[in-house]
């Protein structure tokens, strides 16, 4: 399983009200792409609802969603959300990533 933080959690869900989205089924979706540094890059957005082979679940009060080949590569990972003084972002532990870049957006496996 993706493990959500109840801090990320809580900024995904601000950011769902922030941009209106009131659907029942709106959540976090996250997932990888080609690119990036090491080969593959994080993917993570807010939807109005699942695509129809998307794995889903709900943690701390948002559903999260995950294609299936994605999943693949992020099974185990953490998804948390630092603040720091010059902003915040989302941040991934992915215990699959054999190495990361230097600013954690990109893995290889």
């Amino acid at each position: 399983m993706i493990n959500v933080t109840e801090n990320a959690a809580r900024q995904a869900l601000q950011i769902m009200k922030d941009n209106e989205l009131s659907s029942e089924l709106a959540g976090l979706k996250i997932g990888v792409k080609s690119g990036g540094c090491s080969g593959l890059n994080y993917v993570l957005d807010i939807v109005e609802e699942p695509a129809d082979n998307d794995r889903s679940w709900q943690i701390h009060g948002v559903h999260v969603y995950c294609d299936p080949k994605s999943y693949l590569y992020l099974n185990g990972t953490e998804i948390d959300y630092e603040s720091t003084k010059l902003g915040g972002g989302f941040k991934f532990s992915n215990p699959n990533a054999k190495r990361s870049c230097g600013c954690g957006t990109s893995f290889a496996v």
